[in-house]
């Protein structure tokens, strides 16, 4: 299966940069380029990629607003964001857009290659040391004991387990070491959690671990 990418970065450069690194792997097509979120709404209802690469800042319409203009225009499609550091203000908006993940453009090629098939298979990708600080903002204001209650109350405790070591950003064989299960079990569990909730991915898993309260910041 051939992955489907569309560029969204208003530096020309840079656009070339990722199309070289990406167009070299054989089950990567980069499929279009826009200059902003808006263009990449656009392109994505004409082109339908399966993972949008979306830089943050750009000139009319940012990455934010343009993660939620494409997944409105194609619920199915994956975005990832480039991000910088010190861009911490703009990436709790784009977990609440819907996006799978982030991905610093300081990153080696290999990392890019490896984040854009992540996404495209359906997972998100966590890098602490970009979303650990976004993600614990959603605990600053303590959830209702009605959200936590709507939302949890259809999770079993081992799926309430799961989520919680997930949401601490373990893996589905580190998830497994720690609770004596077998990795395939982990990975149901996953899927369970994904679905009862309404999920698209881990990243949307572990922003609704952190909004009812299920983890804290902190919490070990």
């Amino acid at each position: 299966m051939t992955i489907r990418v569309l560029l969204v970065d208003d530096e020309a450069m840079v656009r070339v940069g990722l199309r070289m690194v990406l167009s070299a792997e054989p089950d990567i097509e980069v499929v279009g380029e826009a200059a902003d979120g808006g263009q990449a709404a656009a392109a994505v209802a004409e082109l339908g990629p399966d993972v949008v690469l979306m830089d943050v800042r750009m000139p009319h319409v940012d990455g934010i607003e343009g993660s939620r203009r494409v997944l409105a225009a194609s619920p199915a499609a994956r975005v990832l964001i480039l991000t910088t550091f010190g861009e911490d203000e703009y990436l709790e908006g784009a977990l609440r857009a819907g996006v799978s993940g982030f991905l610093l453009k300081v990153s080696p090629p290999e990392q890019l290659i490896e984040a854009v098939r992540a996404v495209a298979g359906g997972g998100g990708l966590l890098d602490p040391s970009v979303t650990l600080r976004v993600i614990e903002s959603f605990a600053a204001a303590p959830p209702s004991r009605t959200q936590r209650s709507a939302l949890l109350d259809s999770l079993t405790a081992r799926e309430r387990d799961v989520l919680a070591l997930l949401a601490r950003g373990l893996s589905n064989s580190e998830i497994a070491a720690d609770l004596y299960l077998g990795e395939a079990t982990v990975k149901t569990h996953v899927s369970s959690v994904l679905m009862k909730l309404g999920l698209r991915d881990r990243v949307q898993a572990v922003v609704a671990a952190y909004e009812t309260g299920l983890v804290r910041p902190g919490e070990a």
